[in-house]
C-alpha cells in the first residue's frame, strides 16, 4: 500500500514534503490549516500510508459504536465524551498520559468552512499534556505538504499564536474561499 500511496501523491498528484515528520516523538497534538475540503481528511490518510506513522484523532463517542466503530479506530480514531459536562481538554490529556504513543491531528479552525479566529483547544490539550505543537500546511498552491519542527507552548499564548500563524503565511487550501 505504501508503494500505491507514494505513486499517487508523488506521481499522479505531483505533490511533495517541505520538513519531516518528526516520527522519533511518540506524543505531540499536530495542527492541519487551511482545512477547507473533506478531501484533506483522505490526504492525510494518504501521508500517513506514506509515513507509515502512528497519526491519531479524536471524535465523539457515537463514533466508535457498531458497526462502524472498528473502522475508525483504525484509521487512528479515539472516542472522547464531548457532552457539555465533560471536559474535552482534560479527557484528552487523559489520553496522552494513559498511551505510549498518541500524535493527535486537530484542526484549530473547527470548521471547513473560513473563519477568522481559531479554536483553542489543541493549544491547551498540548499544554495539559505537557506536548509539543507540531504544524503542518495542507497547501494546494504550491502542492506540498510543509511540516514545522516540534514547537514548545510557552506562558505567552499570544506570542505562541503569532508563531503558528506565521507558520501558514501564504498557504492556499483546497477551497481557498
Amino acid at each position: 500500500m505504501q508503494t500505491l500511496a507514494k505513486f499517487i501523491f508523488f506521481k499522479l498528484m505531483g505533490w511533495k514534503f517541505v520538513g519531516n515528520f518528526p516520527g522519533h516523538l511518540n506524543k505531540f497534538v499536530i495542527i492541519v490549516v487551511p482545512h477547507t475540503s473533506n478531501a484533506d481528511f483522505f490526504m492525510g490518510v494518504l501521508i500517513r500510508e506514506i509515513w507509515k506513522e502512528e497519526i491519531n484523532y479524536i471524535g465523539k463517542k457515537s463514533l466508535f459504536k457498531p458497526p462502524f466503530g472498528w473502522f475508525f479506530r483504525k484509521m487512528g480514531g479515539t472516542p472522547i465524551d464531548r457532552s457539555k459536562n465533560n471536559d474535552t481538554v482534560t479527557a484528552t490529556a487523559t489520553v496522552f498520559k494513559e498511551r505510549k504513543k498518541f500524535r493527535l491531528t486537530i484542526a484549530p479552525e473547527g470548521t471547513r468552512e473560513k473563519v477568522g479566529k481559531w479554536k483553542t483547544g489543541f493549544y491547551y490539550i498540548a499544554k495539559a499534556a505537557q506536548v509539543p505543537i507540531v504544524m503542518i500546511a495542507f497547501d494546494f498552491g504550491k502542492k506540498q505538504i510543509k511540516i514545522s519542527e516540534p514547537v514548545h507552548t510557552t506562558e505567552n499564548k499570544e506570542a505562541d499564536f503569532k508563531v503558528y500563524e506565521a507558520f501558514y503565511v501564504g498557504v492556499v487550501g483546497k477551497n481557498p474561499q
